[in-house]
């Protein structure tokens, strides 16, 4: 027993050493997102920003304009979210930019014949509202149907 214990030993350091290294050489791209600093985040909020302003850049007249794009979205987010008052006011400055009005109203469309979003998940209220935007045909799938239950 006293022959193995060194050998076993030396191999316990060895691979306790090498646990270490191996963890290091991992590539930097596996990062989990919730693991971004704050300006990795900024970066990345700033990036998919701009890429939605690009696409929203392919519509169709004034609808893609930077300045009717971010207000016709803030508008039928509001819109969807009962905030009926203040979806005025903006409609207001959305007008006076001379933004499509019948652009606005099938977004608004859209949105309603989504479905339920849970109004406090902001994020997918927001995503909802710029696919509808971009693309005021758009039709989501349906959820999947539930299993049926197994005949006996």
């Amino acid at each position: 027993m006293q022959r193995f214990r060194l050998p076993l030993l030396a191999g316990a350091i060895v691979l306790a050493c090498l646990s270490p290294v191996a963890a290091q050489n991992q590539p930097a791209e596996q990062k989990p997102a919730e693991n971004l600093t704050p300006e990795q985040k900024a970066a990345q909020d700033q990036r998919r920003s701009i890429e939605e302003f690009n696409e929203a850049a392919k519509l169709p007249g004034t609808a893609g304009l930077p300045e009717c794009v971010w207000t016709g979205r803030r508008i039928a987010a509001l819109i969807w979210n009962d905030d009926v008052d203040t979806a005025r006011r903006h409609l207001e400055l959305y007008e006076r930019f001379g933004c499509p009005t019948e652009h606005l109203k099938l977004a608004v469309r859209c949105l309603v014949r989504q479905g339920k979003i849970d109004p406090k998940a902001r994020e997918r209220v927001d995503a909802r509202a710029h696919q509808c935007w971009v693309n005021p045909d758009y039709v989501a799938a349906p959820p999947a149907p539930a299993a049926a239950p197994a005949q006996q």
